[in-house]
C-alpha cells in the first residue's frame, strides 16, 4: 500500500490540476497479456480519449482499448495551462496553401465549435472542469506588439470571413478593463477561448469512455505500432485499427524518434487571491491572458480563484530528452514569477504554491494534423504545439468518423492527411531549437526597448517552419 500511495503522490506533485484533483490516483490494471480488440489507441490523453469517446458513440459494439504507460491525464493532458482555445498553430493562411481559402474557412470555424463542444460534453457527462468561455484578452505592451495586433486582425477579418465578434482591437482602456497589467497600450479580444480545469476534463472523460464500454489499461508501455499490433512491455494487442496519439511522448515509439519534437513549457500557481486583489486585476469572466512577445507567455484565472501561468524558454534537451527534473523547479519557473510580478505588481508577496511544467509535441513544420492509412491500419493525430485542448476534440471526433467511415463535414478538412517532414537529426536539431530560443528572446527585449518588430525573428519563424 506503501509503494501505491508515494506512486499517488509522484502524479499528484505533477501539475496543481492533478494535486488538486478529489478521489484517488491509483493507476487501472495493466495489460493483462495478449489480447485483440478493434481499435488500439495508444497515449491516454486528450486526442486518445477524444478518438474513443466519439468511436463508442458512433459504433456502440467496438472494442476500443487505450494504452496508456503512466495513468490518463498524466501528460501534457493533465498539466498545461487550461486554454481551451479555437486555434491552430499553423494558422489559416497556411491551410489555405493547402486546400484553397473555402477550406481554411472551414476548418477555422471548426476549431471553433470544438470548444463549445469541450463544453457540451463536458456538461453532458457531467465533467465538473470549470469550464468557462471567457475569450482571450491578449495585450500590447509595446508597438511592436500592437502593430502585429492590427495586422492580425485586419487580415482575418477580411481574408477569411472573420468579424468583430470573433476577435477585435481593444484601446487602452478596454484592455485595463480585462487586465489591469503594467505597460498596456492597447490589445486584442480574441472570443474562441475558455479556461477551464485540464486534468479534471481528461479525467472525467476517460470515466465516460468507460462508461460507454470502453477499455483502459494503465501501467503498460507501448514500444512498437505496425499495421496490425502494438508490441507493450505487458503483451501484444493486435487491432484492426491502431491510433498513435502520444504528443510529446511520440518518440518512444520504436522509428518515431524524429518525428515530433518533445518541447518544455513550465508554469506556477498562486495561492487563491483575495477578493479585492481581484477587483485590482480583473479577469471578472475568467479570461485567459497573454501579450504578444515572441517567448510565449499565458495564464488564466482558476476556478478557485488562483492565477496560473506559464510560459515557454527552458531548453531543448539534447536528443528529445526528456528531463523531469526541469519539470518540478528551474530557473526559469523563476523566471516565469518574477514575469508574472513585473505583468501584475499587486500580487507581490502572495505565495506561489506549485511548480511544474511538461512537454508539448512539436511537428518540424509546426503544423498538426491527423489521418489513417486504410491499407496498414495506421492513424495518428497530434502535434498541436501547445494548443491541443480544443483541436484534440476535433481531432479524436474526425479521427472517430474516419474509423468508422462516417461522413461528415470533417473529414476533409486541410489539416487531414498532411505529413510533417521529420526533424533533423542531431545536433542539427539541438543547435537550431535552442539557438531560436535565443534569436526569440533577443528580439522580445529589442522589440521592449524600439518598439519596433524585430526582422529577426520573422526571419527565424520562417526558417522554423
Amino acid at each position: 500500500m506503501a509503494a501505491d500511495d508515494n506512486l499517488a503522490d509522484r502524479y499528484r506533485s505533477r501539475s496543481l490540476w492533478l494535486d488538486q484533483l478529489p478521489g484517488s490516483l491509483d493507476p487501472r490494471p495493466a495489460l493483462a497479456g495478449d489480447t485483440r480488440v478493434d481499435v488500439a489507441i495508444v497515449g491516454g490523453g486528450y486526442t486518445g480519449l477524444w478518438t474513443a469517446y466519439y468511436l463508442l458513440q458512433l459504433d456502440p459494439a467496438l472494442r476500443v482499448m487505450v494504452i496508456e504507460k503512466e495513468i490518463v491525464g498524466f501528460g501534457a493532458s493533465g498539466r498545461n495551462g487550461g486554454w481551451c482555445v479555437g486555434e491552430l498553430a499553423a494558422g489559416p493562411d497556411r491551410h489555405e496553401t493547402i486546400a484553397g481559402n473555402e477550406a481554411a474557412r472551414r476548418l477555422l470555424r471548426a476549431v471553433f465549435d470544438s470548444v463549445d463542444e469541450v463544453g457540451r460534453v463536458s456538461e453532458s457527462e457531467g465533467i465538473d472542469c470549470s469550464f468557462a468561455k471567457g475569450g482571450t484578452v491578449r495585450l500590447a505592451r509595446n508597438e511592436a506588439h500592437l502593430s502585429r495586433q492590427r495586422d492580425e486582425v485586419e487580415h482575418l477579418q477580411k481574408g477569411f470571413g472573420l468579424t468583430d465578434d470573433d476577435l477585435r482591437m481593444l484601446d487602452v482602456d478596454e484592455a485595463r478593463t480585462h487586465l489591469n497589467a503594467t505597460g498596456v497600450i492597447g490589445g486584442l479580444f480574441y472570443a474562441h477561448t475558455a479556461a477551464l480545469d485540464p486534468a479534471r476534463l481528461v479525467r472525467g472523460l476517460g470515466e465516460a469512455v468507460e462508461l460507454l464500454g470502453g477499455t483502459i489499461v494503465e501501467q503498460t508501455a507501448a514500444t512498437a505500432i505496425e499495421s496490425g499490433k502494438v508490441t507493450t512491455d505487458r503483451g501484444i494487442v493486435e487491432a484492426d485499427v491502431i491510433v498513435r496519439a502520444l504528443e510529446g511522448y511520440t518518440g518512444s515509439l520504436d522509428g518515431h524518434a524524429r518525428t515530433l519534437t518533445p518541447l518544455y513549457s513550465l508554469m506556477v500557481a498562486t495561492e487563491p487571491l483575495s477578493d479585492a486583489r481581484w477587483e485590482e486585476i480583473g479577469l471578472a469572466n475568467r479570461q485567459t491572458f497573454a501579450d504578444d512577445r515572441h517567448m510565449v507567455i499565458y495564464g488564466q484565472r482558476t476556478g478557485d480563484g488562483r492565477i496560473a501561468f506559464g510560459g515557454r524558454g527552458a531548453p531543448y534537451g539534447f536528443g528529445s530528452k526528456i528531463d523531469p527534473s526541469i519539470e518540478r523547479r528551474s530557473g526559469v519557473h523563476d523566471k516565469i514569477v518574477a514575469t508574472l510580478t513585473e505583468l501584475l505588481p499587486m500580487i507581490e508577496g502572495v505565495g506561489i504554491t506549485h511548480h511544474w511544467g511538461g512537454v508539448l509535441g512539436v511537428p518540424r513544420d509546426w503544423f498538426p494534423s491527423l489521418g489513417i492509412d486504410r491499407a496498414s491500419g495506421l492513424a495518428w493525430a497530434g502535434g498541436y504545439v501547445g494548443e491541443g485542448v480544443s483541436p484534440a476534440n476535433l481531432a479524436g471526433r474526425t479521427l472517430a468518423e474516419l474509423i468508422t467511415e462516417t461522413d461528415s463535414p470533417r473529414v476533409d478538412l486541410p489539416w487531414v492527411g498532411h505529413h510533417s517532414r521529420r526533424w533533423e537529426p542531431e545536433p542539427l536539431r539541438w543547435l537550431a531549437i535552442n539557438g531560436a530560443f535565443k534569436v526569440m528572446g533577443a528580439a522580445d527585449r529589442s522589440e521592449g526597448r524600439s518598439g519596433k518588430e524585430s526582422r529577426l525573428a520573422k526571419g527565424m519563424w520562417k526558417l522554423m517552419r
